[in-house]
């Protein structure tokens, strides 16, 4: 990030790290398969147990992390799995346990595998229990200031909470009591991105989420608070409006100016 931070100076330190970010998630998917097949994996639990049985010092996955240019969380539940099957008869464990183990370091037996795996989690910036923590309140954060924004508006919504306890499956974290208008677009949900907004992500999302709220609530606002590349903002006229922050330019809804059918 120091680095990032020297070589852009203009670019908001928030922004540089989720696109940083971003670029880790796609690096650590594109080797995925790569490390943990069969044969890679158990290569790479055998080269952890030598260095642990040669006395090796503490931070032995983060240093094989660093040469495998991985993430170091990730690593730490492929060693995980293997000695969670080595110590069982299973030729597989469940994820729960894994990630149980990875929540909770202390639970891991093995006293020298134990350390490993939580300086892993404790210096991952990307995956893990901690990093998702991380980012499950940074998302909150935003999503609790885009409220406080719309409140004093005195925009009326229905929160995502609200929207689940009525029986919605797809929901988006804002659903307007009444639309607005911007830039001449009829909003009637917002959603909230602690993210800055690339293309692979912004795919991902439109498959996933936004044309689920599209189809269930009309057209709507996603915010990419960090920012985002011009090339996503292509949908606005099929009703997904892309902004960096919730516009000023509102329309609102006069009932007055409705006129009544005779």
């Amino acid at each position: 990030m120091s680095s990032l931070v020297e070589q852009f100076p203009e670019v908001d330190r928030k922004t540089l790290g989720s696109i940083w970010s971003q670029e880790m998630q796609k690096k650590v998917k594109r080797n995925f398969h790569q490390i943990n097949a069969a044969e890679k994996a158990t290569e790479i639990y055998n080269r952890y147990l030598s260095s642990v049985g040669s006395g090796a010092p503490p931070g032995i996955l983060l240093e094989m992390a660093r040469c495998l240019d991985y993430s170091p969380a990730m690593l730490a539940k492929l060693i995980l799995e293997h000695y969670l099957i080595q110590r069982s008869s299973s030729t597989q464990v469940s994820k729960s346990q894994v990630n149980s183990f990875l929540r909770d370091t202390t639970l891991i037996e093995d006293r020298d595998l134990s350390f490993e795996v939580y300086l892993c989690v404790l210096q991952d910036d990307v995956y893990g229990p901690f990093a998702d923590c991380i980012k499950h309140a940074v998302g909150h954060e935003y999503e609790f200031h885009l409220c406080r924004e719309l409140d004093k508006l005195n925009i009326g919504y229905y929160s995502e909470d609200e929207l689940r306890s009525r029986g919605y499956d797809k929901t988006p974290d804002i659903k307007l009591h009444v639309p607005i208008a911007v830039e001449g677009h009829v909003i009637n949900w917002i959603e909230s991105k602690a993210s800055f907004g690339d293309e692979e992500s912004h795919r991902g999302y439109l498959r996933d989420q936004f044309w689920s709220y599209w189809n269930r609530f009309g057209s709507g606002l996603v915010i990419y608070w960090l920012g985002f590349v011009d090339e996503i903002d292509q949908h606005s006229d099929k009703g997904i409006l892309i902004h960096s922050s919730l516009p000023t330019d509102i329309t609102f809804m006069d009932p007055l100016l409705l006129t009544p059918r005779q």
